[in-house]
């Protein structure tokens, strides 16, 4: 609308805004040839939505990785360092847990709980 000579004043009230935004619209617009919103507050994310994706889609085929692994696993497909915290909150956020393979001890037939498991087994 600007483009075609309207002022400032018609636009704003056209579009129901006020004139300051159009105003600092078209000053940023022929500054950079964009009128593309603005990053939004607040810090900036480390992993993609596809990154975030590859974390859940491996965490669901291997599930005793840890949550160190699983960065380290997407440091090498995608070339940049994150922390095991931040893959923990991407797994969290897509309804999983980092999850830690457990060291089990091997129950022997003379252990004491499986005897008693045995025994009252009905």
């Amino acid at each position: 609308m600007l483009q075609a000579g309207a002022s400032q004043s018609a636009v704003s009230k056209e579009l129901n805004v006020h004139r300051s935004v159009i105003h600092r619209l078209w000053c940023h617009y022929q500054r950079d040839q964009n009128s593309s919103r603005r990053r939004g507050s607040g810090r900036r994310r480390i992993t993609t939505t596809a990154d975030d994706r590859y974390l859940l889609q491996c965490a669901r085929r291997r599930r005793t990785l840890t949550a160190r692994q699983l960065a380290s696993q997407l440091s090498a497909a995608a070339g940049r360092s994150i922390s095991r915290q931040t893959v923990s909150c991407s797994l969290h956020v897509g309804g999983l847990f980092a999850r830690r393979p457990v060291v089990c001890v091997p129950l022997s037939p003379d252990h004491v709980r499986l005897h008693w498991a045995r025994e009252h087994l009905s």
